[in-house]
């Protein structure tokens, strides 16, 4: 049962290996960007927030104090595909209380509130994590995450997972 929609998900039909070995792989990964990426934007909009906000609350609540505004931007940046205006994110987390901004580093650091509203939008998330992983093996997950990376490496892309 699906946790989060209570419905079911659709039994798979079994295709035979070189019929699925056939598949375009772009397609599928795109399918599965799309779906996943979109589940976790919902809910996070449930908090209000938008997966930039998302990254600048994990980032600063796992480097306290460390983040100022264009190193977390740099660091940021190649995972956005929203063209976000990251200061405005940033400073929407500042008014909202979540968020400061020493005045003297630049460092940002999240408040209780802030940790608050990062805890709840991170159960969301895991929900949509347990919702995707539901009926797949463990060690499938694995093989499949290191056949994207190579694929990625293939075609000239970074294949190491993010620091």
């Amino acid at each position: 049962m699906n946790t989060t929609t209570g419905d079911t998900a659709p039994p798979l039909k079994d295709y035979p290996p070189e019929e699925l070995a056939a598949q375009p792989i772009g397609g599928w990964t795109g399918e599965a960007y799309r779906r996943v990426v979109g589940a976790l934007r919902a809910q996070l909009a449930v908090e209000n927030l938008t997966q930039p906000h998302w990254w600048t609350l994990n980032h600063a609540a796992g480097s306290p104090g460390t983040w100022t505004r264009a190193a977390l931007t740099a660091r940021l940046t190649p995972y956005d595909d929203q063209d976000s205006d990251f200061d405005a994110v940033y400073d929407d987390l500042i008014s909202r209380g979540w968020l400061t901004e020493d005045g003297e580093t630049g460092t940002l650091t999240v408040t209780e509130e802030g940790e608050a509203a990062r805890l709840r939008a991170r159960d969301r998330n895991a929900q949509v994590h347990e919702r995707a992983h539901q009926g797949v093996d463990p060690a499938d997950f694995v093989t499949t995450i290191n056949v994207l990376r190579r694929i990625v490496a293939n075609l000239g892309g970074n294949g190491n997972l993010p620091d």
